[in-house]
């Protein structure tokens, strides 16, 4: 028993072991509690004012204690053995009980009810645990109130029921956005394994060029049907593409797909430039790679479109005869790796726009955060763990470079998907 309840005691004042004082504190009371520990004083300094506001709470609707008042509507009932939050834990208290003398019920202490929710403790374990805290080692580096009072609240389940609740709320803050007040000219999607689940994650990039992160799908694999769905959930959920958008993507077939399904002539898609690169070195001996490396980023970084088209086909013929696959990677969506040479905007945006990189940095942060899971239980758990550590990666995000030029893009996606819808209605006016 800690040395304060011992003086507790010789006060002759109702009190045990799960319980903090009532009566009124001496400097010295509180001194050989704390043991010269400044948190612990004002822990114990703390917990007195609680204890005082709640007796005045008892007060306010009981009358004061000993004075009978034969028109009261509330009488004392004792204490109960209660605990309050601080500090990612529980400390034990004695709270003050009042009942209704006309309904017999009990009523709330005002200042008790204040103090004693687990909100606080419940984004404390979110963070704490998205930052690499596992829930076995969770009591390490947190501070330690037990000379002031019984400490409870930090064993391994607890915090397990703790991140679950926060997690499920953050899923559910992700997975319900509405997007009717927000103009998102730029969308990113890629796909991040986890376990034997593939979530698919879409982000938004508005006109201010701040990154959104907009929905996720867990699935086995990064297929059309998933991604379609996503996409189908954006528009259900208020996003809009009647003026065109602009999608940066890697080189997934069933995601291109999905979004020629879903948005049609209004979607323009840009290849992610590091991965077509990534695909065609693989077919090269490593003698060769800094050659082609060389000659692909000359050609993605020409002035205009026709001119990276013609560098482009002419590295894939000089690797036709040797390395047939490699051309046949390069020539495979070759046009959509230049895309954004088809519009007129600045190179720092455009540079921007070459890759998925704005979607991979988030998905780095999120690795970093999901490390010490290593049973993926359920598609559920992914959502949760996921739409947690993505919001988190995104508080931390920064502005796209070149987003002060976001409103030439948005002309310029709209006049180029005009464009090409009134070119393919020629198309098929001809042939009819």
């Amino acid at each position: 028993m800690p040395e304060y309840h011992k003086n507790v005691k010789q006060s002759n004042e109702k009190s045990d072991k799960q319980g903090f004082i009532i009566q009124q504190l001496t400097m010295l009371d509180i001194q050989k509690a704390v043991k010269g520990r400044f948190t612990s004083f004002c822990t114990a300094v703390g917990i007195q004012a609680l204890m005082t506001m709640m007796e005045q709470d008892v007060e306010a609707v009981a009358g004061p204690k000993g004075k009978h008042n034969p028109d009261r509507t509330a009488c004392r009932h004792g204490y109960q053995n209660t605990t309050v939050p601080l500090g990612n834990q529980r400390l034990a208290i004695k709270r003050p009980r009042a009942r209704d003398v006309i309904r017999d019920r009990e009523l709330p202490i005002p200042s008790y009810e204040a103090f004693a929710n687990d909100e606080q403790l419940i984004e404390a374990a979110l963070g704490r645990m998205l930052y690499g805290m596992s829930t076995r080692d969770y009591t390490y580096g947190i501070e330690d109130y037990s000379d002031v009072a019984e400490t409870s609240g930090t064993s391994k389940s607890t915090i397990s029921r703790r991140f679950i609740k926060a997690s499920e709320t953050e899923a559910k803050k992700l997975l319900s956005r509405r997007f009717e007040d927000e103009y998102i000219p730029i969308l990113l999607i890629d796909g991040l394994v986890l376990g034997d689940y593939t979530a698919i994650v879409a982000m938004g990039i508005n006109n201010d060029g701040r990154k959104l992160l907009m929905g996720v799908r867990i699935g086995s694999t990064e297929n059309a049907q998933v991604c379609q769905d996503l996409l189908a959930d954006l528009i259900d959920r208020g996003l809009k593409f009647h003026n065109g958008l602009l999608a940066v993507i890697d080189g997934s077939k069933a995601l291109r797909k999905a979004l020629k399904t879903v948005f049609g002539h209004h979607v323009l898609v840009q290849r992610c430039q590091v991965h077509k690169m990534r695909n065609i070195l693989d077919y090269l001996p490593n003698y060769k790679r800094t050659w082609v490396k060389r000659r692909l980023q000359q050609a993605w970084s020409s002035e205009t479109f026709e001119e990276a088209k013609n560098k482009l086909h002419a590295l894939a013929n000089s690797l036709k005869k040797d390395h047939p696959d490699a051309a046949a990677s390069l020539r495979e969506g070759l046009e959509e790796t230049i895309t954004i040479l088809r519009l007129e905007i600045p190179g720092l945006l455009q540079k921007s726009l070459r890759s998925t990189n704005a979607i991979e940095s988030g998905f780095s942060m999120v690795t970093k955060n999901v490390k010490n899971v290593k049973n993926w239980k359920n598609g559920t758990m992914v959502q949760r763990w996921l739409s947690a550590a993505l919001l988190d990666a995104e508080r931390r995000a920064h502005r796209i470079q070149g987003y002060r030029s976001m409103s030439v893009l948005v002309v310029e996606i709209k006049r180029l998907t005009i464009d090409l819808e009134m070119g393919d209605a020629e198309k098929v006016s001809n042939i009819a």
